[in-house]
């Protein structure tokens, strides 16, 4: 942390009056013309934005003005509170106008200035979040940063209306001050972006990472820590795929628990399914209420490992209800998936996912009411309390007091009537629910949370033995193929209205090859393990670093900033670095070239110092290494074709918990791109024209078998 009392001086430095009256009379603001639904949500502002670019700044030097960078994304309830309460207020605007030029940035399309003004932000204040607030100079550099700022400062907390005034006497009066700031800012921003490594990761670091979990798990509730509770889903996968590995059967259970937890709570939309953003509350109750699609992706793959791991077909029920939430809500008609639903509607958080009893008692009548207020914890007088407010509200949200089976014996009632009614109601409760004033949806399509969502339907296709995810997976990954890869075959981020833009950043490439490898092994089309292999080409030249190593967040020749940065840590999706490495690592096994593997484990040394520093903070990076370190299997099936009884075998092989684990299917017919892509199966035939499996395993292979048994044996 910065640790600076000059930038505490520049909230109280003694206030200035405000300047000459400019106001936009209704005007649009330049933010009109974005794609961005975030901005346009502040296109009527009496702020005068700009949206991020040259224009912006240029303006800045030619008038000598600091910049105003206010970052959120559009489905932000906290962002939505700053915009009515300061954004929308013309004395604000006015203060803003005269002495800032004010950039508006949706954190979602441009993540490489989200990650390097948020970190400023931590060093500065020792927190962050959304809305973020920096003021900066012309130059990029900033001196103040914070995140929600109302209209009129109270308890302790400076408004707007106190806020410019004094940081516009610093700016004018306070410049060796700023300076000072600037400097600070700047050289931790080196250091902190120094990637020199000295001590390389190993099985220490693993086993520390387990440790840092146990020592957070919170035994009551599950998740780790106090509150607020993020899923943080890889921590999850990470603590499963431990489990696999080194056979701790309190990693497993650390995860169960979570996850049960989890989906008991009201951070579950128990009657449209489909997760919130996190719980205010450590028991999972309290949600923010906006939803969004990757939280759905890195959600249901845990739920599916830890299904694979314990054959427990609530954990697939969960999986299969989130994906029914995705294709029916979030998913485009002509393919790629939607990226959010706000927590709003009609001005008031979570107001279209909460009941009354008497709501629930008018759809449903009093005897199925009754049975579902008490299982769901329904009361006459409300559940919860208003986070902002501190007031009790009369509504509820709906949250699993007991498990059904639980529930049933303790009213001694038949499990599966009881079922059958909650099944009911809940369908009648989703259909009123649908008459009232929906979220807004933000409906722009990226790629990088496209990725995500593929590799999730994919995977799930192929563990629940369900076609319709693998054909979304398919026809979201095709509707990216087409319309966000340009004619260099490089990929661009963002696809609204018809139209496609914006520079992508090492996520769009990471995320998006993960989804079509996984859909590699769903289906075997080697399409997806061509394009996956251009695109990973692609993404070495224009973001890895050849001389320290690893992958920078945005590509070569992009927006310059104050610092070029690169990321290891996970934050609310996996570090874009940790899944890199991963996809290098699985095209390493599936084509036999070991420079990729080579490109995997110089990213892995080059955060070594960082990863062995905060192990916990790692766990997609980690899991990425167990899967390069831990005996990865590579199963090779070749059969005559791909029918229906080679499917099934295939499927057995699949259906046991082995994450470390590549499969390909050959055809004996002949497959030439394959050949060319892993000329190392050459040597691969049917024995006895029968189905034959090849399973390879630290640089040896085992006899190959035309035996299903057998092939599941060396799996063991």
């Amino acid at each position: 942390m910065i640790k600076n009392p000059n930038y505490l001086l520049l909230i109280l430095l003694t206030i200035v009056g405000c300047s000459k009256k400019n106001e936009r009379d209704g005007k649009m603001n330049r933010l009109g013309n974005s794609q961005s639904p975030y901005l346009l949500q502040h296109k009527n502002n009496p702020v005068d934005w700009y949206p991020w670019g040259k224009d912006a700044f240029d303006e800045a030097k030619k008038q000598n003005k600091p910049i105003f960078l206010s970052i959120g994304y559009s489905t932000c309830h906290w962002c939505h509170v700053m915009e009515h309460e300061s954004f929308e207020d013309k004395e604000v605007a006015m203060l803003m106008n005269d002495n800032f030029i004010s950039i508006k940035v949706d954190r979602e399309e441009m993540p490489e200035i989200d990650h390097l003004y948020m970190s400023v932000c931590q060093a500065m204040t020792g927190r962050g979040g959304w809305p973020l607030t920096i003021v900066m100079t012309p130059d990029k550099e900033p001196f103040f940063a914070g995140t929600y700022f109302p209209k009129k400062g109270n308890n302790n907390q400076p408004g707007m209306m106190e806020l410019i005034p004094s940081l516009m006497n610093a700016w004018e009066n306070k410049q060796d001050d700023i300076k000072k700031t600037i400097e600070q800012v700047n050289d931790y921003l080196i250091r902190s972006n120094n990637y020199a490594s000295s001590k390389q990761i190993n099985e220490e670091t693993i086993k520390n990472a387990f440790v840092n979990f146990s020592e957070k798990f919170d035994d009551e509730f599950g998740g780790f820590g106090d509150s607020p509770k993020f899923p943080s889903p890889h921590n999850l996968i990470f603590l499963l795929r431990y489990y696999k590995t080194y056979g701790d059967i309190n990693a497993k259970n650390m995860a169960i628990e979570t996850l049960e937890q989890m989906r008991a709570g009201g951070i579950y939309d128990h009657i449209g399914y489909g997760f919130h953003r996190y719980a205010t509350d450590k028991r999972w109750f309290l949600p923010h209420f906006e939803k969004m699609l990757y939280d759905q992706a890195m959600i249901s793959m845990a739920y599916l490992e830890a299904y694979e791991a314990t054959k427990d077909k609530t954990l697939a029920k969960t999986t299969e209800q989130i994906f029914t939430y995705v294709i029916r809500d979030m998913m485009r008609k002509n393919g790629g998936f939607f990226s959010a639903e706000d927590a709003d509607s009609e001005g008031e958080e979570g107001k279209f996912y909460i009941w009354t009893d008497k709501e629930i008692d008018h759809v449903l009548g009093k005897e199925k009411g009754g049975i579902f207020q008490k299982v769901y914890g329904i009361r006459r007088d409300g559940n919860f309390i208003d986070e902002a407010s501190g007031r009790a509200m009369p509504e509820n949200i709906p949250y699993l007091k007991l498990s059904l089976s639980a529930f049933a014996e303790l009213e001694n009632i038949d499990i599966n009537e009881l079922s059958k009614s909650i099944n009911e109601s809940r369908e009648l409760l989703f259909i009123e629910r649908e008459k009232r004033i929906h979220p807004l949806k933000d409906d722009k399509i990226l790629t990088d949370w496209n990725g995500l969502m593929i590799a999730a339907m994919a995977k799930g296709g192929k563990i629940l033995k369900k076609p319709v995810y693998i054909d979304a997976a398919i026809k979201s990954a095709d509707f990216i193929i087409q319309n966000l890869r340009g004619n260099d075959g490089k990929l661009k981020k963002r696809f609204r209205n018809n139209q496609a833009g914006l520079q992508p950043h090492i996520d769009d490439y990471a995320f998006f090859i993960w989804g079509i490898l996984e859909l590699y092994e769903a289906t075997f089309e080697t399409r997806f393990l061509i394009s996956a292999l251009e695109l990973s080409k692609i993404m070495v030249d224009d973001f890895y670093d050849d001389e320290d190593h690893g992958f920078f967040m945005g590509p070569n020749g992009g927006e310059k900033l104050i610092i070029r940065a690169k990321d290891s840590y996970d934050g609310a999706i996996p570090s874009g670095n940790a899944v890199a490495a991963m996809n290098c690592i699985k095209l390493s096994k599936y084509t036999g070239d070991l420079k990729w593997e080579k490109i995997a484990f110089k990213t892995f040394k080059a955060f070594s110092n960082k990863i062995n520093q905060a192990p916990s903070a790692h766990a997609s990076m980690l899991s990425s290494f167990m899967f390069g370190t831990k005996k990865p299997k590579e199963i090779v099936i070749v059969g005559k074709e791909l029918n229906e009884e080679v499917i099934d075998k295939i499927k057995q092989l699949q259906s046991n918990y082995n994450p470390h684990t590549i499969y390909m299917f050959k055809s004996s017919n002949g497959d030439s791109d394959l050949d060319n892509l892993a000329p190392w199966t050459k040597t691969h035939h049917l024995i006895n024209n029968k189905t034959t499996y090849y399973i390879c395993e630290d640089f040896s292979c085992k006899m190959p078998t035309t035996e299903i048994k057998t092939a599941l044996n060396y799996l063991d």
